[in-house]
């Protein structure tokens, strides 16, 4: 009986907690914008996201991307666009010059250990849905953005930091996909058509316009 409680308290002496606290900066991509005016809603759950684990087979993990992911969104999507505009609420109060509005959610992460144990090598998978609204509330768009990122150095330490790092690595995975991937969604492609082809038209004076300019004697 005694051998058996001090293998118990072995083993709940063995199992650790690991918080991480995931603080990210993120270049600004540079390009040409999208001609549309966005609003762009983070929620209190995505801002202040931490994903939890507690299995059998690992120890317990508490991971903390909420500000690192809100920090890239708002880099990334504030580059991409002529106009970016912060919401602090959806879908009350909705700015009048908004043409559409973006929420992103995260739906998955998953991490995979280090295969030996002195080398703190992390494998990262972030999945985010992405949706893209009309200013009415109407679904224009969803979408889905995977990332992937990997620990770039074995020399680390730290597994809290190891794993860190590449949360990081797929935090700019996801902000690449973002700024590349969003045109290519048909929904939005043909919106942004749309847009394109709306400015077009208003830069062709109008007949009345021509007729004024030809008749206005030069003195």
């Amino acid at each position: 009986m005694m051998r058996l409680a001090a293998a118990s308290a072995a083993l709940l002496l063995g199992a650790c907690s690991h918080t991480v606290q995931v603080d990210g900066e993120f270049p600004q991509p540079v390009g040409p914008q999208h001609p549309l005016t966005v609003g762009v809603y983070l929620s209190e759950g995505f801002r202040e996201f931490t994903y939890h684990e507690d299995s059998e087979d690992r120890d317990e993990w508490n991971i903390s991307t909420g500000r690192a992911q809100e920090n890239l969104f708002e880099t990334v999507l504030g580059s991409m666009f002529a106009e970016t505009i912060p919401l602090g609420q959806y879908p009350a109060n909705l700015p009048s010059d908004v043409e559409l509005v973006i929420v992103p959610e995260v739906r998955e992460l998953q991490f995979t250990m280090p295969r030996e144990t002195r080398v703190n090598i992390f494998e990262v998978w972030i999945k985010y849905d992405m949706h893209a609204y009309a200013p009415n509330g109407d679904s224009v768009a969803s979408w889905v953005i995977t990332a992937y990122g990997k620990t770039p150095t074995a020399f680390l330490k730290s597994r809290e930091a190891a794993l860190a790092q590449a949360i990081n690595v797929a935090l700019r995975d996801a902000g690449a996909t973002l700024y590349t991937g969003f045109a290519k969604v048909p929904e939005l492609q043909a919106l942004l058509a749309d847009k394109r082809r709306a400015i077009s038209l208003e830069k062709i004076p109008s007949p009345t316009d021509t007729a004024s300019a030809v008749d206005t004697p030069v003195e």
